[in-house]
């Protein structure tokens, strides 16, 4: 069943889900399916990449260390989430460093046999656009939240991602530590607390590692408020 779920998970990824069977079935035969536990190192900056890679299960940050020191994390994946496609099509060396940030499986699908494949079958082309634009897409909208909201607004943005329900009350688990969060969202721990103190008005209660949600809607609608209005009804 567990192998099952696996091959479930890689053929709804984004770089797969669109793509005929026997060419996902053909993509998949020599893959390599690895185990990592929390913390672990999928691979480091500077090193060169050679294989694609697609979250099975667990969460994956990947991140920079700037010349202070400083950990900037770049961005997080999870479930049906690849990254990596494009520098290891060209056999670069990775820009970022890739961290189990809980115990998770990863399928590792070589770059030299997707290339093969891509130029055997356009299709698969046209899927790896699609994954570059959406990896693309998410970069912009984290640039468009650090600018056009304040620290509460992308909070509870973020929650309004993990809720599984569209509206009404909803319990959520905070997939990582609250460290992690708040680099994820651009902010220093310290004003991640705050972030969610300042929630607390628009009915949302922080217990360890799990948010309760009084009002979906409500949540919504603050996080798509004028950040001036939004930040006037927090306080």
């Amino acid at each position: 069943m567990a192998h099952l779920q696996n091959i479930d998970a890689a053929h709804d990824s984004l770089l797969l889900r669109n793509l005929p069977a026997p060419i996902v079935e053909t993509l998949l035969s020599d893959a390599v399916k690895r185990n990592y536990g929390r913390g672990e190192t999928l691979f480091l900056q500077g090193e060169t990449a050679q294989s694609i890679h697609v979250v099975l299960n667990g969460w994956v940050k990947l991140y920079r260390v700037g010349p202070n020191g400083n950990e900037a994390v770049v961005n997080v994946f999870t479930r049906g989430h690849s990254f990596g496609e494009a520098i290891a099509f060209r056999s670069g060396d990775y820009p970022v460093s890739a961290e189990a940030v809980t115990d998770c499986t990863i399928l590792l699908i070589s770059a030299r046999s997707f290339i093969s494949t891509m130029r055997k079958e356009p299709d698969v082309a046209l899927a790896v656009l699609a994954s570059t634009f959406q990896h693309l897409h998410e970069l912009v909208s984290q640039v468009e939240q650090i600018k056009a909201q304040t620290g509460a607004q992308r909070v509870a943005e973020f929650l309004l991602k993990l809720c599984e329900c569209p509206e009404g009350e909803c319990i959520v688990t905070l997939p990582y530590d609250k460290v992690l969060i708040a680099g994820r969202l651009g902010m220093k721990p310290e004003s991640l607390s705050r972030a969610f103190a300042k929630l607390k008005p628009v009915g949302v209660t922080i217990s360890r590692n799990h948010a309760a949600i009084k009002d979906i809607g409500a949540l919504r609608d603050y996080a798509e408020e004028d950040p001036a209005a939004a930040w006037n009804k927090a306080t």
